[in-house]
């Protein structure tokens, strides 16, 4: 056996069945903990909240149901999510972003499930926002528990991943560990042993070939969770000469990440019947995802639709004034998986460009009315998108829809910025809150608003939508450099 560093490679002290076995009952206690904290919470807020406010405790056992749906809901979304696995708590992951954002989802998911089923009646809205409201800095702090006491049994051998042994060339070994650092996501690599760079088909040499019979025996002896191939891809004759070798053993064999992996965030396995593929990109949101900023959409879209109508009734009235033509512009632009939609805006300008060529909005632009001015700055042009947002057209936060026209120009010329059209496009976005706005007359301005929209694409959360929202109403960069 042969070792790059010794740090690498340190020996578990637990056997690996009895190991296996603390990994499974650790997220089931992680998940049965959360689903009693939820239930518990539920009832000691509905308790207070009584007790607060008519000066009598509320002991009912009806508000047992919000607690159970939460509970549920939070469980389920977090199980699709993989966070319960012992991996994410040696990382110190979830982050408190992530978890607040999926309590943000499950009381949506309520508030829908109530009002379908007409119970909202049923329940004081004033304890079911004391829930919510406890529920945003406990939830977060019973993951961060959980780090802890993961913390705690890996310094007293009481808690340990996967216990790996690697095989491979010592170019690829050392970037596995350089790069990867399996320690840090629960991987103990209890062995490991350097092939020969050139070894090639029936381990081409006798060198190779003793090397990897001398690993077997290690195996044997140390009883590995899995052995881990890391070879390049492309020597299938060492890869299969390995992988005959290591089948007699009892421990699952791997075989390690490509460099071209390093790319993706979260590449898997994936079935389809009998074929087997690589996952290197999943859904930009799942289902459940999807689902949850779907509702949030129409709710708040429908709510601010009846609270600025007449701001609406106002502006329509002063265009109309202004200058002539009509109140509304309306321009295709591409939304979700590029299918082209009519974007609904207040008019600012004297002309209704929507061709082959559209000139962008400059500063001090003849083009703009002296009331469209204002309306731009104020972003107030936008609110008739909230009807694009109810038709399923857009959502109230994603990458800005561009005219079809600039859309041809910069995907020839800005790579993944087709890339922003796996989700809808939204009234307000990330780039449009750091003051990303305005003309766009240089390819490096065009990929800073990429690079926002693409961040919010792989980081999405309710929670993040939340903040956009409010950075949109209060912060001055979002009044910045509009045209």
């Amino acid at each position: 056996m042969n070792s790059i560093d010794p740090n690498f490679v340190k020996a578990s002290p637990l056997p690996s069945m009895q190991a296996a076995l603390l990994r499974n009952c650790f997220s089931g206690l992680v998940l049965v903990t959360e689903v009693a904290v939820i239930v518990a919470l539920s009832m000691l807020t509905n308790i207070a909240y009584h007790e607060f406010v008519y000066g009598e405790a509320e002991r009912s056992s009806l508000f047992l149901e919000v607690g159970i749906l939460s509970s549920t809901v939070f469980a389920v979304a977090s199980v699709f999510r993989d966070d319960y696995e012992i991996a994410n708590f040696y990382s110190g992951a979830p982050h408190d972003r992530n978890v607040i954002g999926l309590w943000n989802l499950t009381l949506l998911i309520l508030l829908v499930i109530f009002f379908v089923t007409k119970r909202m009646d049923v329940y004081s809205r004033g304890a079911i926002i004391g829930f919510y409201l406890a529920g945003l800095p406990i939830m977060p702090l019973v993951r961060k528990c959980f780090v802890r006491v993961v913390a705690a049994g890996r310094r007293h051998g009481l808690i340990t991943g996967k216990r790996i042994y690697v095989v491979g060339t010592e170019e690829e070994v050392s970037r596995l560990h350089a790069r990867q650092q399996p320690w840090n996501f629960g991987l103990s690599v209890i062995g490991s042993t350097l092939l020969p760079s050139q070894a090639g088909a029936a381990a081409a040499t006798s060198k190779g070939a003793a090397e990897i019979a001398a690993a077997v025996e290690d195996v044997r002896a140390l009883r590995p969770d899995a052995v881990v191939l890391v070879v390049p891809w492309s020597r299938t004759d060492l890869i299969e000469y390995c992988i005959d070798s290591f089948l007699n053993i009892p421990a699952e064999i791997h075989l390690g990440p490509e460099p071209i992996l390093e790319r993706f965030s979260n590449p898997r396995m994936k079935q389809f019947g009998s074929i087997s593929t690589l996952r290197l990109v999943r859904q930009p949101l799942l289902p459940i995802e999807a689902l949850g900023k779907r509702l949030f959409d129409i709710f708040f879209a429908g709510s601010a639709l009846v609270l600025v109508m007449p701001l609406l009734a106002i502006v329509a009235l002063l265009i109309r004034l202004d200058s002539p033509g009509p109140v509304l512009f309306r321009q295709r632009r591409y939304g979700f998986n590029q299918e082209a939609f009519w974007i609904i805006k207040f008019r600012t300008m004297v002309t209704l460009d929507d061709g082959d060529v559209v000139p962008q909005v400059t500063v001090n632009d003849p083009r703009v009315t002296r009331l469209g001015r204002w309306l731009r700055r104020l972003n107030i042009d936008e609110l008739p998108q909230l009807l694009n947002v109810l038709k399923g057209e857009m959502s109230i936060v994603g990458p800005r829809p561009h005219a079809l026209a600039h859309n041809r120009e910069f995907e020839q010329r800005i790579a993944l910025y087709a890339r922003r059209h796996n989700v809808k496009p939204g009234i307000t976005g990330l780039a449009q809150v750091n003051g990303l706005r305005g003309e766009t007359d240089t390819d490096l301005k065009m990929r800073q608003r990429i690079d926002d929209d693409l961040y919010y694409i792989d980081n999405w959360s309710l929670s993040l939508d939340l903040k956009i929202i409010a950075l949109t109403l209060l912060s001055p960069s979002s009044y910045r450099n509009a045209a």
